[in-house]
């Protein structure tokens, strides 16, 4: 599977290098201490749990940025379905690197592989709509390239990465700054004086704020915000194609495809990655 475009070589060597760091610090004592330095052996990642794997690219790129000379079989990828008992890869070589690098690659691929099974339960609610499901930037702190990874391995799609890729003027904004109208405005003028092209987004928490959004003729997307079903379908009606529709709070999974019947573009969940349970994966020797 190929990787998205934020999954950068300088973003993913800068957080294995702190990751590294923080669980090495100044040395794997257990593994030092009782595994002889020339020591090589195997093991391999036993699934535990039927799931959607995730994270299998990382943990290679983890394994050969601390020690290049490993060998990894891979023997499933990323995005594919597997049962419990069967192998992901098998690493073979230094004993002592596969034993410290074991944690590391095992918490991202657990977490990783909870969001991407998640996210396809929910994208699998709606194979019968035209409606996407959207992550959001309530990530763990310097784990959202994984995070947002596993959405898209899981086969959900990522929305802004950060707050530079996008706007996004949600309730906060436009009250502070006086409204939906003053917002945009100020935003597009934003945009021309400093010579960026960044979609605009605003969210609207009632069908006058849509009306509003809709008016100023500057924004790509609408973000319907805690609306009732009701209340979606006439903002539907009301937008008529004229900008992607996006709904976004609460979502659970018994309603996200009564949503999806409302004909919204989009639904953001934020559940998908922070309310997905980790999966239990295990790497032993054999």
């Amino acid at each position: 599977m190929n990787r998205p475009s934020y999954v950068t070589d300088s973003r993913l060597y800068h957080f294995i290098d702190e990751a590294i760091k923080e669980d090495i610090g100044d040395g794997d004592h257990s593994t030092l201490a009782s595994v002889p330095a020339d020591l090589q052996q195997r093991a391999h990642l036993i699934i535990k749990h039927d799931c959607i794997l995730a994270g299998v690219d990382l943990a290679r790129e983890i394994f050969h940025y601390y020690d290049k000379n490993l060998k990894i079989e891979i023997l499933k990828n990323d995005g594919d379905q597997v049962k419990e008992g069967e192998i992901a890869f098998i690493v073979s070589g230094a004993a002592r690197s596969i034993l410290t690098m074991e944690r590391l690659v095992l918490n991202c691929m657990q977490r990783m592989s909870g969001i991407a099974t998640y996210t396809h339960r929910m994208v699998e609610l709606l194979a019968d709509t035209n409606t996407r499901i959207l992550d959001t930037r309530k990530t763990a702190p310097m784990f959202r390239m994984c995070e947002k990874w596993a959405v898209y391995i899981g086969g959900g799609q990522n929305h802004r990465f950060g707050l530079f890729d996008m706007i996004m003027l949600k309730d906060n904004h436009n009250d502070y700054a006086g409204g939906i109208t003053n917002a945009v405005e100020a935003t597009v003028k934003y945009l021309k004086e400093n010579n960026k092209n960044l979609r605009i987004e605003v969210e609207t928490r009632n069908l006058k704020e849509v009306e509003e959004a809709l008016a100023t003729g500057a924004v790509d997307v609408i973000m319907l915000d805690n609306m009732s079903l009701y209340e979606m379908s006439a903002a539907v009606k009301l937008i008529n194609g004229k900008v992607k529709v996006e709904a976004s709070g609460g979502i659970t999974e018994d309603m996200v495809h009564d949503i999806a019947k409302t004909g919204v573009d989009y639904i953001s969940s934020g559940a998908i990655i922070y309310s997905a349970p980790n999966i239990d994966l295990s790497l032993k020797a054999f």
